[in-house]
């Protein structure tokens, strides 16, 4: 997005505001040797699977942001049951009928400027063209859950960037 903005954990000024963020891999990956992971776990742009037994999804929580028809989206992953993992297969190609319920998940990424994210009740929301879930949050009152049901402001989008280390 075409804002000047300058970084507070740089310095330095930017013309654009980046309003996405990408996980490569959920947490469990990560602790994984590099050397083991060839054999152990299978790891594509949309799906993760661990010794066979654990099945991640990646999907995106979507942030409205005020005033901005965009969100912030944090593209990470979730774990779900083999049961919600077939039926995701199921239809990665097919179009999703409205009435299409959510899947469970537990998000399985932490995103730094919310303390420990780690483990958070999810609902998977299928969507069409391409697109990857939807993940709604448990409405708690966890701040990451907060947020995406009331919204921030740039001024927090500012901050958050920061934290997660933005694209020089």
């Amino acid at each position: 997005m075409d804002y000047a903005w300058t970084c507070a954990c740089c310095g330095k000024q930017y013309n654009t505001l980046p309003l996405d963020f990408a996980i490569k891999a959920p947490h469990n990956w990560f602790g994984i040797p590099e050397e083991e992971r060839a054999a152990r776990a299978k790891l594509s742009q949309d799906v993760c699977i661990i010794d066979g037994e654990e099945r991640y999804i990646r999907g995106v929580i979507e942030v409205p942001v005020h005033g901005l028809d965009d969100c912030f989206a944090y593209g990470v992953w979730v774990s779900v049951s083999e049961t919600s993992f077939q039926r995701i297969h199921e239809l990665w190609d097919a179009e999703v009928r409205d009435d299409e319920p959510p899947l469970f998940g537990w998000l399985c990424n932490n995103l730094a400027p919310y303390g420990d994210t780690l483990h958070l009740k999810t609902n998977l929301h299928l969507r069409n063209g391409g697109l990857r879930p939807s993940i709604e949050l448990e409405p708690t009152d966890h701040p990451l859950a907060v947020e995406q049901r009331e919204g921030i402001t740039l001024d927090r989008v500012q901050e958050m960037v920061a934290a997660l280390g933005h694209r020089h």
